[in-house]
């Protein structure tokens, strides 16, 4: 029997607010974390930008950091994944290395007047029906655009062939790589409005529709399989990079939702509620998304997907914007402080509203508050906004798919919150399952890594190694239930084309 010196995969999870890097055994379970915060610019309202090259600095201290407090050698990697924040856009020169521009965050709106435009001249349908998603600033293609609209010389540069732009993960490859690739995955790809979901290739007519020179993209890869390898000064060694996906893509397959139907939501900066459909693109009814979750040996898997631009960055501007709580972590004493939110209802549309309702204009508001109202009311209605928001995205799946879920995986960080997930249940009639191991976008792109390189031999192998850590029953009457979604649309419909009413 062979031998074998390696021990541990390595996840790097480059997110919204921090980069960190993870040690996965062959159980699936953590050996080592290390993390960094990465720094928020947010130049002017609706604007929200990152420093491309802090982002990976930062990657890079902690993937070496997390080897060096553990004692782990690069001999005992078999294989590193990517997992990253999707649409965040960066627009570098090939020579040099060096970003042009800040990089502009998924949650940035600036591109809203591009995809208008788009819609107004009929395009909308074409993009739908190409790429599976709405036109809207979200995504990275409208990005793309304003940076070479707006960086002086950049389209032009662009095509000449001197400039390399793409997502996080493709910034991160080509540094991991020394410079030498330039390479996405197709659910990375799937988000930028430049993809062909169907045909699994970058599409001439929606490039042109963006202007946007092929020149510029990167080269499409497997989500897992031999993909490149890392310059040996980062680590010490050639260590395969075996594993891409969107963040979570890469939550899915490490909740492990591989088979039709199964669902995972993700509670981070947003929530992110996804449904696996199979080997075919399900095209929604209900304004949600069609992506792709991760592309295997040639074959691809699709999901549905429904986004919350606002789930745990509601708690972060609580602490930030308001004071209300000194950290994150207390907003759960606070909101249970009090038997209910005294009828306060806030709706966070801080960036517009997400699926169902794909509204730019939308803005956040608090509704229903008296002179009894206090900061334990605002805080409960502040994390019950989370539950309902993925509670909308979960009912419109539901009537995509045709049948009701037997029950929903959670992670994220917002998911070690009990009264949250207690009352996610209450408003979806079906059990919230918390897995032992949270940490799933990590482990997503752990698993895939591992599954290139045989660490884990197949999918059957990675759903015997998930394990529930505690499940959530819903307790709430039905006719409570719909009480309490009634002054939530309510809420909601007042939020609507706020920014464009005159």
């Amino acid at each position: 029997m062979e031998v074998r010196s390696d021990q541990f995969v390595l996840a790097l999870d480059q997110g919204t607010t921090s980069a960190r890097a993870i040690l996965f055994d062959r159980r699936g379970n953590i050996h080592g974390l290390a993390q960094q915060e990465i720094t928020q610019y947010y130049p002017q309202p609706d604007w929200v930008e990152h420093d491309a090259d802090e982002i990976w600095q930062a990657q890079l201290g902690v993937a070496r950091a997390v080897l060096r407090q553990h004692g782990v050698t690069a001999a005992q990697i078999a294989a590193v994944g990517i997992a990253n924040q999707r649409e965040t856009t960066v627009l570098w020169e090939r020579a040099s290395g060096r970003p042009v521009h800040r990089a502009i965050v998924w949650q940035d709106r600036r591109t809203a007047g591009i995809c208008d435009e788009l819609t107004a001249a009929g395009h909308g349908d074409l993009f739908r029906a190409r790429t599976g998603l709405v036109l809207d600033a979200y995504f990275s293609g409208p990005k793309l655009q304003w940076l070479l609209d707006h960086v002086p010389g950049a389209r032009a540069r662009a095509e000449r062939g001197e400039l390399a732009g793409g997502t996080i993960d493709s910034w991160l490859a080509w540094n991991l790589t020394g410079r030498r690739q330039h390479l996405t995955d197709p659910s990375n790809a799937s988000r930028t409005l430049l993809f062909d979901i169907h045909r699994r290739c970058w599409d001439e007519e929606l490039l042109a529709r963006l202007k946007i020179p092929a020149a510029l993209l990167p080269r499409l890869v497997d989500s897992s399989g031999n993909i490149a390898s890392l310059d040996p000064a980062w680590l010490g060694a050639a260590i395969p990079l075996c594993g891409m996906a969107g963040d979570q893509q890469a939550a899915t397959f490490g909740q492990a939702c591989l088979e039709h139907g199964m669902a995972k939501n993700t509670y981070g900066t947003g929530c992110f509620l996804l449904m696996n459909t199979g080997a075919q693109p399900m095209a929604s009814r209900h304004q949600l998304l069609t992506t792709i979750g991760w592309q295997r040996r040639g074959s691809t898997t699709y999901l549905l997907e429904g986004s919350v631009f606002m789930g745990g960055a509601t708690v972060q501007w609580l602490r930030d914007g308001l004071g209300l709580i000194s950290r994150t972590d207390q907003i759960e004493g606070l909101a249970a402080s009090v038997p209910d939110n005294g009828g306060v209802y806030l709706v966070p549309a801080h960036t517009g509203l997400g699926a169902p309702y794909w509204d730019p204009d939308a803005r956040g508001a608090l509704f229903g508050m008296t002179r009894g109202t206090n900061r334990g009311h605002i805080a409960r209605a502040a994390l019950e906004a989370i539950a309902f928001q993925s509670a909308e995205v979960l009912q419109a799946m539901e009537g995509d798919a045709g049948q009701p879920m037997r029950e929903l995986r959670v992670d994220g960080g917002a998911a070690r919150n009990d009264l949250l997930l207690q009352f996610q249940a209450d408003l979806l009639g079906v059990p919230v399952v918390r897995p032992r191991v949270t940490e799933t976008t990590a482990l997503g792109a752990a698993y895939l890594a591992g599954l290139a390189v045989g660490f884990w031999q197949d999918e059957e192998e990675l759903t015997t190694l998930w394990q529930a850590e505690r499940r959530f029953e819903p307790a709430m009457a039905e006719d409570q239930r719909a009480a309490r979604f009634a002054d939530w649309r309510r809420a909601v419909s007042r939020t609507l084309n706020w920014a464009r009413a005159t």
